[in-house]
This record gives structure tokens, C-alpha cells and sequence, in this order.
């Protein structure tokens, strides 16, 4: 035992005695933990403790209970709690602009700057300061939530939140609804629940979602209201209804909105007559950030609220059995229990088998007693009238007809008691009541199976695509599984590239899943899971040569294809052309004989266009082979071009300079490259000086000019030169090595050049600026400008006088401009030198005539 931990177990539990004589104890500090503290990675957003998730709605309820709010829009309610997960706990004044408030509403920019800001400028709970836009609109908002900064540092208040709070508040905001954000870099981060829901009605589904999430328990359910409810709407309506504060059909709309999206589940339970009994109010992203399923929640429900025995047949058609009333309600209203006769209309349902929307889970039933046909002398056996096939048994832990299973030939008809039989081991493969993990398990005298497992993967964009077959999930063994997570994972990835919102992916393949069961007839009728879910369930159907059609439907937008209605009437022109061209080369058919002709001429045309296709793609093939080839044979000789570049580059490295000889220069050192440009500039800058100050037709006094130019500037290369050794260590420049020193003076030299020919091209165009060319331009275009019929009412205005003087100078910098271009071209042309013509061959011919040949030369040398 170390020393802290000996302290910490002799340290005496010591009492006080108050001054009535009894004692007290008194709390001592307990020494802390020994060792370094374990690290602890932050959870998913929606994976809240029941502390955080009643501290976090107990601060979002005081929000949307605050005075100013009464009457307002749910846009104007949502944008408060925005605000308020974006505030910084330090100053509390959140900054956000416009449009961005409305990417998180759902809502257009216009609407938020017109409708939202306003509303929150008149409910006085956020005081808004505005960046007024080009056109007088609110763009940059910094705002305050009052109550949220007047209730810090009052203890105990709920919207005194601590910096950790808010944080998670935030990621909270973003998992439910953010509308999610293209990065610079090329990241992208996806968009919450709901956040790609826009247009009419959106902030209203989204803050019904954010505060059923904030409702829902670890499980995905939320605790529905108490009470007498509407009948027509059913309790799950009231309950949306009441966190909203609306009505019960307003409170139904939305519902059936998150619905659509899969956001929220209404699971109905059963009795073990298989009568529907209360409905289940479920938020699925909640049960699959903690972890769990919403079959999981459903099966502890049944498990926790049936009864063990089954109903009696004399009373199967009566109401269900009522569960016991919460210790609390979960939201405002009339904290009663439910009445046995007040009908739900999830429950008000014909007498017969229901099917879940998305799940459909097993439950463990004990047979124990109180089914039709037991206790008939202990013997359990069928009445005498049943027939044959009624002497089949189920396990215990199958999942029976009643709660949707598929396997419908194993489950107990009415009035007879399961046995043991061979079937139970069937039944128990890949079922839900398998029992947790993977095990073997001896099927029916076959060889053994490996089972699956239970739940889906941890991903949630898997758990949210493949919810739709969760029952079909279980009857796979392992491989399968992680066979149709690799097609949902890769189909997932393609539904990214075609999709417009990346984060839709999971819900567009869910939607498909559904869709593919409502053509099957349902889970029930599904004899192999494992190649349904891969080969029809998930694979994508075109319909058209578009990557965005499914069915005829656009993955993008939900509505139909255009292509396909492109594909359809030309099949129906052709049908309207083949018909006409058979009424009138074939009059008087019959109408058998005439839909034949037309079946045959179309199939015809069919095979054509079939033939025609093919045709197309192989020659599209063969095009794609051809680029294919002259990309890598371009690919080729750019290699080879670069070898020969870089061999020329090194070759050319090598060559000594041309004219210091220093090695290595690649023809040209730096010092000397220096002084070409040098000697460059300031010939230029003579011809500058000279353009204005000398008679460009004068050749003498242009050179004057020149001379004078060069040797100021010389001068100045001197000067900055010695000022440069002054600053400059000499040991430095001599340990440096003399072509150091050559380098350095030479950029000097140019670098000076530069600045002085710069200089001399600003002195030439303000002194031809003021040349009579230049004054008469800008003359002209300060009368033209004043003429204009907009100036010609007041020429003597501010406006007409500055537009006139703008005017002025551009036409006279312009025509320095051209003034300064045409003397130079003049000096440069009288500058260079005249080429140097050969001499004419007749004066050529008698020097050559003189010279002895090659073979005379050998001869007398010989």
C-alpha cells in the first residue's frame, strides 16, 4: 500500500457535537487518485447524459418561455437558440451573418433580414447590432441573448451555463441541424438531421426535432404526454404538439414531415393477442448515438410492459392493457394517466396482424399458461378437430407471426400449445433472441452455422441506410454481413458523388430499401436475405443512361426523370410514326393484323437502335483505347523531353562564361549578365532624357545628352557602392572570395541603373505632358467632356468640372504617353548601326583567284 493510499485508510472519521449534544459528522478532503488521470475523448453530439440532457433543456425551455417570444414564429424562437449556442461565454455577443443565420433556419437570406432580424429586434430578448449591406440591408449581425447574459453568475439559474455547456450545446445545434460547410482545403463537413431541409415550414420542423432530441431518453424514446388526447391525432401528435405550442394538427404536420424523413419512428406495440396496444414516439439517431437500436427498445418495452401469459381468447377483442403513468410527465399538459377507453389511433386499427415501419423485432414469450388448448389433462396436445399442420412447434425465443415474423409456417396457430421440435434450431438462426455475439449452432441435423450479429455496425450513415432490413439484417450469418456493408458502403459513396448535399446519402439509400420492400410485399416474403438486399435492395436501377436515375427518379431531387420522359416520347413518336407508315402502306388491316405489323416494324426498330448502341460503344471503347494510348505516348515523350532538357541544362551549365571566362556559368555568369543589363539601362535612360531635352533629329546633341546621363549615373553607382562598403565588414567581403565581391558590385551597378532609368521615364513623360501636343489634347477632352448632354445643363457644377479635369489628364498623359513611345523609336532607329553589306563578288573574285588550292598547297610543301 503506497503512503497516500495508508493515509487515505487510517484517516479517522471524526464527529462534532453540536451544542444540543448530538453529534454530527463533518466531511474531511479525500486525497486524490494516485497516477495519471485517464484521457476521455469526446462522445457523439447526440449521445447526452440524462445531467446534460435536463441541464440543456432546461436552459433551451427557459429560451423559448421568455416574454418576448410570446406570439412570435417558430423562425424567430429557433434563431434565439442559434444565437445562443453561438455565444462565446467570455463576452457573450455572438457574430454570424445574415445568410448564415439562415442556412441554420432553413430559411432564404432575404427572409431572415426582412422577417427574423426583425422579430428579434421587436421581441427584446436579443438586442441586435447591424453591418448595413450595398442596398441598406442587415448583413453582419453582433448579438446579445439577454436572459442568457443576465442570468450569469446567478446560481442555480438554468441559462447560467458554464464554457463546457455551451460547447456541447453547440455540437448539439450542429448534429440536429447544421447546414453544413465546403472548406478550403477540399474538406467537406456534412449536414445534421435535418439540416438540408429548407423552404416553408423548416425552422418549425427543426426546432420540433432539436427539442425531441433533447426529450429523448438513451434508448432513441421519448416519454409521450399524459392525459385525454385527441383521437383523431393520437398521443405522439399531442405530445410534438405541446413541446411546440401549438395545436394538435399543426402538432400531427410536423410529425408527419420528420416521419418522411425518417427522423422520428412511430412504433406501435401489441398485446400477445397480437392487438395493437400504445404507440412508441422514437428519435433513431439518439438510440444509434448511445449505441442501440430502436429494435432493442422496442423489445425491452414489450419485455417490461406484456404480460407473460398469453390473452384470453374471450377477451382478445377487447382494449389492451394499460401501462403504468410515469412518475413525471415529460412535457406541459395535464398530468393524468390514460384512460383504458380513450382510443389511440395508432391503436384504433383493424383486428389484425400490423407491421412496423422499419423494424420489426422479436420478443421472448413464455408459453407457460393461459393459451387456448393447455390444460387439457396436462398433456398439451391439439383438440381433437385441428388439423395436421397445427402440430408444429416454435421455440420459445422464435419470433412469432403476431409480431411479423417471416417465417410464417413455424408459428402457433390458435388453439394449440408449442412442443419441442427439430424446427426450434431454425428458427434460432440469425433471429433476434439468438443471444448477443456469434456462436455455432447444430440447424436441424445439417452441418453448422455460424450466426450473425444483432446489430448493426457502429457507423451511423450504416445504421441510418440499412435500417429499412433490420430484420433481414439478423437472418444473415457473419461474411454476409460484412459482404452488404461493403455494397452499402460503396453504394453510399457513389450516392456522394451524384448527390448535391453529401450528408443525404444515408436517407436516399434507406428510401430506396423501403421502396424495394413495398414492391416485395414486405420482409416476410423475402426467402434469402443475403442476395436480396445485394443484387435488388441496394443496387441502383436506371432507367435512362443518366448516373442520377433510380426508377425514373432523380436521386438528387426526388423528382422525376427528365431524360426518361426524353426516352419515353421519342418510343412514343416512333410508335405514332411506325403506326402511320403501316395504315398507309398496308390499308384496311384488321386490328389484330395491324397491332401485329406495328409490334413487328417497332421490334425491328428496337433491334436496330440495340445494334446501333452497341455499335456506339464499342466505338466509344475504341476512342477511349486511342486516347488512352496517345495519352501514354505523350506521356512518353514528355519523359524524354525532360531527360533531354535536363542533359541539355547540365551541358549548358558547364560552359564557361562568355565574357570574364568563369567556369561553370552555363555561357553567362551573374555578375556579367549584371552588366550587360546595366550597360542596357542606362543607354535607355540617356534616350529618355534625350526625348525632351534634345532634337531627336540632332545626333550630336542626343549623344551629349547621353554622356551626361551615363556618367550622373555612373556616379551613382560609385556613390552607393562606397556606402555599401562603409556598412559592410571588409574581412567579410575578403573571406568572402573576389567573385563575391564582382557579384555584389554588379547587382549594385544594376540595381542602381534600374531605379535612375525608372526615374528618368517619369522626368520625360511630365515634361512632354507639358508640350503643345499634349495641352491641346487635354483641351479638347475637357470641351468634350463638358459637352456631354448630361454636363451641358449645369457645365459649372462639381460633377461637370471633376469629370472634365479626369478627363483633361488622361488625355494628356495619354498623349505623352504616345509622344514619349514615337522619340524613342526615332533615337533607337538613329542608334543602331547600319548592317554591314559583303563585298560584291567581282571585288572578291581576284583575292580568291590568288589563293593556291588545297592540292597545289600538299605539292609544295612536298
Amino acid at each position: 500500500m503506497s503512503g497516500m493510499a495508508a493515509s487515505a485508510a487510517v484517516l479517522p472519521r471524526s464527529r462534532t457535537v453540536s451544542a444540543g449534544g448530538a453529534s454530527r459528522r463533518r466531511l474531511r478532503s479525500v486525497p486524490a487518485h494516485a497516477g495519471p488521470v485517464p484521457k476521455r475523448a469526446a462522445g457523439h453530439p447526440l449521445s447526452l447524459g440524462r445531467d446534460a440532457r435536463a441541464r440543456l433543456g432546461g436552459a433551451v425551455r427557459s429560451l423559448l418561455d421568455a416574454e418576448g417570444l410570446a406570439g412570435t414564429s417558430d423562425a424567430v424562437r429557433l434563431a434565439v437558440l442559434v444565437l445562443a449556442s453561438r455565444t462565446p461565454s467570455e463576452n457573450g455577443v455572438a457574430k454570424i451573418h445574415t445568410s448564415e443565420l439562415g442556412r441554420w433556419l432553413g430559411m432564404s437570406a432575404s427572409y431572415t433580414a426582412s422577417a427574423v432580424v426583425s422579430g428579434l429586434r421587436r421581441s427584446g430578448v436579443v438586442s441586435v447590432e447591424t453591418e448595413k449591406g450595398e442596398y441598406h440591408e442587415d448583413i453582419g449581425l453582433e448579438c446579445k441573448v439577454l436572459p442568457l447574459w443576465a442570468a450569469q453568475d446567478i446560481v442555480g439559474h438554468p441559462l447560467n451555463l458554464a464554457k463546457k455547456e455551451y460547447a456541447t450545446l453547440q455540437r448539439l445545434m450542429e448534429a440536429v441541424m447544421a447546414p453544413g460547410w465546403k472548406h478550403k482545403d477540399g474538406r467537406v463537413t456534412p449536414a445534421g438531421l435535418i439540416g438540408t431541409r429548407t423552404g416553408r415550414g423548416a425552422a418549425t420542423d427543426r426546432l420540433a426535432l432539436l427539442l425531441l432530441v433533447l426529450e429523448a431518453r438513451e434508448s432513441g424514446r421519448v416519454r409521450q404526454c399524459g392525459g385525454t388526447v385527441d383521437t383523431k391525432r393520437g398521443r405522439a401528435a399531442a405530445t410534438v404538439a405541446r413541446l411546440l405550442g401549438c395545436t394538435a394538427s399543426a402538432g400531427e404536420r410536423v410529425l408527419e414531415r420528420l416521419e418522411a424523413r425518417e427522423l422520428v419512428l412511430r412504433v406501435r406495440l401489441k398485446t400477445g393477442s397480437g392487438m395493437p396496444n400504445r404507440s412508441r414516439l422514437m428519435v433513431p439517431a439518439v438510440a444509434a448515438a448511445h449505441g442501440r437500436t430502436a429494435a432493442d427498445d422496442v423489445q425491452e418495452d414489450r419485455e417490461e410492459d406484456l404480460e407473460p401469459d398469453f390473452s384470453d381468447p374471450d377477451v382478445t377483442a377487447g382494449p389492451s392493457e394499460v401501462l403504468k403513468a410515469a412518475a413525471e410527465p415529460q412535457v406541459s399538459g395535464p398530468s393524468v394517466t390514460d384512460e383504458p377507453d380513450v382510443a389511440d389511433p395508432d391503436v384504433a386499427a383493424a383486428l389484425h396482424t400490423d407491421h412496423p415501419h422499419l423494424v420489426t423485432p422479436a420478443v421472448d414469450l413464455s408459453l407457460s399458461g393461459g393459451f387456448s388448448g393447455e390444460g387439457r389433462k396436462g398433456e398439451g396436445r391439439r383438440p381433437g378437430p385441428a388439423c395436421v399442420r397445427e402440430d408444429q412447434a416454435v421455440d420459445g425465443r422464435s419470433a412469432v407471426a403476431g409480431f411479423g415474423s417471416p417465417v410464417a409456417g413455424a408459428d402457433p396457430l390458435r388453439g394449440e400449445k408449442p412442443k419441442e421440435s427439430p424446427v426450434d434450431g431454425q428458427e434460432q438462426v440469425g433471429g433476434v433472441a439468438a443471444g448477443a455475439g456469434a456462436r455455432l449452432t447444430v440447424v436441424g441435423g445439417r452441418k453448422t452455422q455460424q450466426q450473425g450479429r444483432s446489430e448493426f455496425p457502429a457507423d451511423l450513415d450504416l445504421r441510418v441506410a440499412l435500417a429499412p432490413v433490420s430484420w433481414l439484417w439478423t437472418k444473415l450469418n457473419r461474411w454476409q454481413q460484412d459482404q452488404v456493408v461493403k455494397a452499402a458502403k460503396a453504394e453510399l459513396a457513389q450516392l456522394r458523388q451524384v448527390l448535391e448535399w453529401a450528408g443525404q446519402a444515408p436517407s436516399v439509400l434507406a428510401a430506396r430499401l423501403t421502396s424495394r420492400l413495398e414492391e416485395t410485399g414486405g420482409e416476410a416474403l423475402i426467402a434469402r436475405p443475403y442476395g436480396w438486399i445485394t443484387h435488388r435492395g441496394l443496387v441502383r436501377r436506371p432507367s435512362c443512361s443518366d448516373v442520377r436515375c433510380d426508377d425514373g427518379a432523380r436521386l438528387d431531387t426526388g423528382a422525376d426523370c427528365d431524360n426518361c420522359d426524353n426516352v419515353l416520347h421519342l418510343r412514343r413518336a416512333w410508335r405514332v410514326r411506325i403506326a402511320a407508315e403501316v395504315d398507309q402502306e398496308l390499308p384496311g388491316l384488321e386490328t389484330d393484323a395491324r397491332y401485329r405489323a406495328i409490334e413487328a416494324r417497332m421490334r425491328r426498330h428496337t433491334e436496330a437502335e440495340a445494334a446501333d448502341l452497341v455499335a456506339r460503344q464499342a466505338e466509344a471503347r475504341e476512342r477511349a483505347e486511342r486516347r488512352a494510348a496517345a495519352r501514354a505516348e505523350a506521356e512518353v515523350q514528355a519523359a524524354v523531353e525532360r531527360e533531354r532538357a535536363a542533359v541539355e541544362a547540365a551541358v549548358r551549365q558547364a560552359v564557361a562564361c562568355a565574357d570574364c571566362g568563369r567556369e561553370r556559368s552555363a555561357g553567362l555568369c551573374e555578375a556579367c549578365d549584371h552588366r550587360r543589363q546595366t550597360e542596357v539601362l542606362i543607354g535607355e535612360a540617356g534616350l529618355l532624357a534625350a526625348t525632351w531635352s534634345a532634337d531627336p533629329t540632332d545626333q550630336v546633341a542626343v549623344e551629349a545628352v547621353a554622356a551626361e546621363v551615363r556618367t550622373a549615373i555612373e556616379d551613382a553607382i560609385a556613390a552607393s557602392w562606397a556606402q555599401f562598403q562603409q556598412i559592410t565588414d571588409p574581412a567579410a567581403l575578403e573571406a568572402a572570395g573576389p567573385d563575391v565581391v564582382e557579384d555584389a558590385a554588379a547587382h549594385n551597378a544594376f540595381v542602381v541603373a534600374e531605379s535612375a532609368a525608372g526615374e528618368y521615364r517619369h522626368e520625360a513623360l511630365v515634361m512632354l505632358g507639358r508640350s503643345t501636343e499634349a495641352q491641346a489634347e487635354a483641351r479638347k477632352a475637357y470641351a468634350t467632356e463638358l459637352a456631354k448632354p448630361w454636363f451641358q445643363a449645369l457645365p459649372d457644377s462639381d460633377d461637370a468640372q471633376r469629370a472634365a479635369t479626369e478627363a483633361a489628364a488622361q488625355a494628356q498623359t495619354r498623349t505623352a504617353e504616345h509622344l514619349l513611345a514615337a522619340r524613342l523609336g526615332q533615337l533607337h532607329t538613329q542608334a543602331r548601326p547600319e548592317p554591314v553589306r559583303p563585298a560584291p563578288w567581282s571585288r572578291r573574285l581576284p583575292e580568291l583567284a590568288v589563293r593556291p588550292l588545297d592540292g597545289e598547297a600538299l605539292e609544295v610543301i612536298a
